[in-house]
């Protein structure tokens, strides 16, 4: 594509404004921050389910957490979408709560404790900002074969913990919670079949209001009391931040492929709008943006925060390329993020329902993982065992929970990270081959 295809401008925007930077009507300009808002608000809620149900937290905490989540989403939105002070990439961007780094955030937590993730978040957060300059060169470098073993391992580990979130805490779980997800998961599929293209988006929180409907039917979505209309978060919920280099770990490694995620949105995005970019500098922006918005979060107690490619698909469908879109998102976010009623509900929600949408919505992530091995030449040795070891030692933590019982509180928790183990395998076998053949080829004889 050219430079000057490129920097087209769409019918209508103004002569010389690039349609990124276009300022659209108000009007054209809500409606368009709405749709934003729609398709990505399933994801911090139910990540915010997930964190509070997994660690067993109080009404009020969870609240808190919501708001966190909700405010540093819209902080990091508008952080992304504006660009300013090389804080984000100047695109139309929407920060979310990373689906690993979710999962990572509860096993530190249930491993060692609350105070100890939200530690993490924060030396991760402060790694990704000091890594900018060495992550702009490397991190598009880690293995395409490890990328998509890792992204298997993820979806698999979050179904797992959507699947505790069904079965609830009893020694067995009643058919009735089982059915409720049934019907949550069933209404989301029927949903993205029946809806028009540009509104399947949001089949996964349409489905998640089905199960709630039907629980409400059946007696078993019971809605909070209150009448307060502000929540607020709170500054260290869990306690002074305990800052243990080994146990963030995990989170660390999460970093530095979300780092090489956030190279591939990036691009991609700038494709999808058409805007000519200085990629390396680009890149490092959105990671500091990304960084900083992480920041926020675990001061605030949440997980690692993420640049997400949700909204791009809603970008292609509507051709509206405003930054100052997502921008006026990251607004409305951060204003429903003081909005209590959204927390009550979004807390009466019962287990099930919650679980059944998460399970779907992280089971996806398992397929594009697998899409992912169709870019990988698996005939080859190297890339072959290297899925194989990665994968190996990445599921066994996560179907075997007990693997490293016995094993010391810190090295437990570095081994029965799958997504770690996943990474550390596979990079090391992968070079280990590489090794190897690089060995052979430099002695074999030269050709005639």
């Amino acid at each position: 594509m050219s430079t000057a295809n490129l920097e087209a401008t769409t019918p209508g925007s103004a002569a010389g404004v690039h349609p990124v930077d276009e300022v659209p009507p108000v009007g054209r300009m809500l409606a368009g921050a709405v749709q934003h808002l729609v398709v990505m608000a399933a994801t911090p809620i139910a990540s915010v389910l997930l964190i509070s149900r997994s660690l067993h937290l109080d009404d009020s905490s969870a609240r808190a957490l919501l708001s966190a989540v909700l405010l540093c989403c819209g902080v990091g939105t508008i952080l992304q979408s504006s660009g300013r002070f090389g804080l984000g990439a100047g695109l139309p961007f929407v920060m979310l709560p990373g689906g690993a780094a979710v999962v990572l955030f509860i096993q530190i937590a249930q491993e060692s404790n609350p105070a100890t993730a939200s530690g993490a978040v924060i030396i991760t957060a402060v790694a990704g900002v000091a890594l900018v300059p060495v992550a702009r060169r490397f991190v598009t470098r880690l293995p395409a074969v490890v990328m998509a073993c890792m992204i298997v391992v993820i979806g698999v580990n979050l179904v797992k913990v959507a699947g505790g979130l069904i079965a609830g805490s009893g020694g067995s779980t009643p058919m009735w919670a089982v059915g409720l997800a049934g019907v949550t998961i069933g209404a989301t599929v029927v949903l993205h079949r029946v809806l028009p293209v540009g509104w399947r988006r949001l089949s996964v929180l349409l489905g998640m209001a089905v199960g709630g409907a039907v629980a409400a039917a059946i007696g078993r979505f019971h809605l909070q009391s209150g009448s307060a209309l502000v929540q607020t978060p709170e500054l260290f919920p869990f306690g002074t931040p305990h800052f243990d280099l080994l146990a963030a770990v995990p989170l660390l490694v999460f970093g530095l492929g979300s780092m090489a995620e956030a190279t591939g949105q990036t691009v991609l995005n700038a494709e999808v709008v058409g805007k000519q970019i200085d990629t390396g500098v680009t890149v490092g922006r959105t990671i500091r943006g990304d960084a900083v918005s992480s920041l926020l979060s675990g001061v605030l107690g949440g997980p690692t925060m993420v640049t997400s490619g949700e909204n791009i698909g809603l970008i292609r469908l509507t051709d509206v390329r405003s930054r100052y879109v997502t921008a006026l998102t990251g607004v409305l976010l951060a204003v429903a993020a003081f909005f209590a009623p959204i927390g009550r509900i979004v807390n009466s929600l019962p287990g099930p329902v919650v679980g059944g949408t998460a399970a779907i919505a992280f089971a996806m992530i398992i397929v594009a993982g697998l899409g992912m091995f169709d870019r990988v030449d698996l005939s080859s040795d190297r890339v072959l065992i290297t899925a194989t070891a990665a994968l190996t030692a990445g599921l066994l933590p996560i179907l075997t929970p007990g693997l490293y019982q016995a094993f010391p509180a810190d090295l437990r928790l570095l081994l029965g990270s799958g997504v770690t183990m996943t990474a550390l395998t596979g990079v090391v076998v992968y070079l280990v081959f590489s090794w190897r053949s690089g060995t052979r080829s430099s002695r074999a004889p030269s050709p005639a």
